[in-house]
């Protein structure tokens, strides 16, 4: 697990900032979950088959005896929360995000810890293949707002339990020849989750897959018009992307359109968000027969990627020198800015020459000088941090020039 220090704060900030921006602009709204959840909603959501339930969890019994679980992922929490306080009994349509840490006892790696933050969309109530490729155009476009270079989006269809069911029983039955090729892991998820057997990075495995046959060949005649028109609104959207026939999720609640976004700079762990469309999940948790789609970021692959994102500090640095009279005077200038909502900070029992250091280093445009000087005139020096250029104003007035130096500085950006 993993401390966020003050020099990465920044990188955050514009990554959350970013993602409500995009959210907002297509309409989705945040809601916000527990971390601890009871173990039996991973189960049935998530299944009992899968990686994450099997080997990840981390699961105990409360003082009640009751079994919970840190969420391992958001959308099963989001979708108990939807349920459980009847929202879709209120809007039959919820557009729903929400950002926070998740928890996975795996083998941490770059941008990998076992507590990991995600960006989570959920998207409810429509089964339209429009709907489909909006949400992974929202997707596209946060990455793109985020700065990511190297941009790569393949799609798949799972297709649906009827089609998907004929495509394992032809992939076992390939599969069997190879079982010998195949890494552990492999070996059992042919017999549990043979799907996964397709997303495996073990390169004994990406050989052995070759020929596979492809799932694309299975969906039935709804699933692949449905496939063909999230593909034609995608174009419309204008998002580019690419088929890969051997993309599939590792949650067993995936149906039809599945989607990954790839960036560069993460190297073969290149994946920054993915997801996809869930039919029957909503009814497998108590809720009623609903479709729905979604997709994760993961922040810490996101922080990785993007260069220093430290945007500079709107505001004023309250500069002391060693007096008592001064210090009373700048604690009342402090109170003035704060007032006006101007940020503002100052470095006590500090000598002047080292005041002005930290001032230069705050990232601050403009800090304000409170001397002998200064006190005896009634005036204030304001100090342009960027150029060294001041001026001096009458106390009376300093606030209202404040904000004209500050609204100039606005102007120009």
């Amino acid at each position: 697990m993993n401390d966020i220090l003050p020099g990465d704060i920044a990188k955050w900030h514009f990554v959350e900032n970013t993602a409500r921006r995009i959210f907002h602009i297509y309409g989705f709204t945040e809601l916000r979950t527990p971390v601890l959840e009871r173990t039996e909603l991973f189960f049935r959501g998530i299944g009992d088959d899968t990686d994450v339930v099997e080997k990840q969890m981390y699961t105990f019994t409360d003082k009640s005896g009751t079994a919970v679980a840190l969420r391992p992922e958001a959308t099963a929490s989001v979708l108990r929360s939807v349920i459980e306080h009847g929202l879709l009994g209120t809007d039959p349509i919820q557009k729903l995000y929400s950002m926070g840490p998740m928890f996975r006892y795996e083998r941490p790696q770059k941008g990998r810890y076992r507590q990991f933050h995600q960006i989570n969309v959920e998207r409810l109530g429509e089964d339209s293949p429009s709907s489909d490729a909006e949400t992974l155009s929202m997707a596209y476009a946060l990455a793109l707002a985020l700065g990511l270079k190297g941009l790569k989006m393949e799609v798949n269809s799972l297709g649906c339990d009827d089609c998907r069911q004929e495509f394992k029983r032809a992939l076992i039955a390939f599969l069997k020849d190879k079982e010998k090729s195949l890494c552990s892991d492999c070996s059992r998820r042919m017999k549990t989750n043979p799907l996964r057997v397709l997303d495996c990075k073990v390169v004994s495995c990406r050989q052995a897959v070759e020929g596979a046959p492809a799932i694309e060949d299975f969906l039935c005649e709804g699933c692949r018009v449905h496939y063909n028109k999230v593909q034609d609104a995608l174009r419309s959207f204008d998002v580019p992307f690419e088929k890969n026939p051997r993309l599939v999720r590792g949650l067993d609640y995936y149906t039809k359109t599945t989607f990954e976004l790839t960036a560069e700079g993460l190297g073969s762990q290149n994946a920054v968000a993915g997801g996809g469309r869930y039919d029957n999940l909503v009814k497998t948790l108590g809720g009623p027969d609903v479709s729905g789609i979604g997709f994760a970021f993961g922040i810490e692959r996101i922080i990785m990627l993007l260069d220093h994102h430290a945007p500079e500090k709107k505001g004023c640095f309250v500069v002391l020198q060693e007096d008592d009279a001064v210090q009373a005077w700048a604690l009342e200038v402090l109170s003035m800015l704060r007032t006006a909502y101007i940020p503002a900070e100052a470095a006590f029992k500090k000598s002047f020459k080292a005041q002005m250091r930290k001032a230069g280093k705050s990232g601050y445009p403009l800090c304000i000088i409170l001397g002998q000087a200064e006190l005896e005139k009634s005036m204030v020096t304001i100090k342009d941090l960027r150029d060294s250029s001041q001026i001096q104003v009458s106390r009376t007035e300093a606030l209202k020039k404040i904000r004209s130096m500050l609204d100039k500085q606005g102007e120009k950006k």
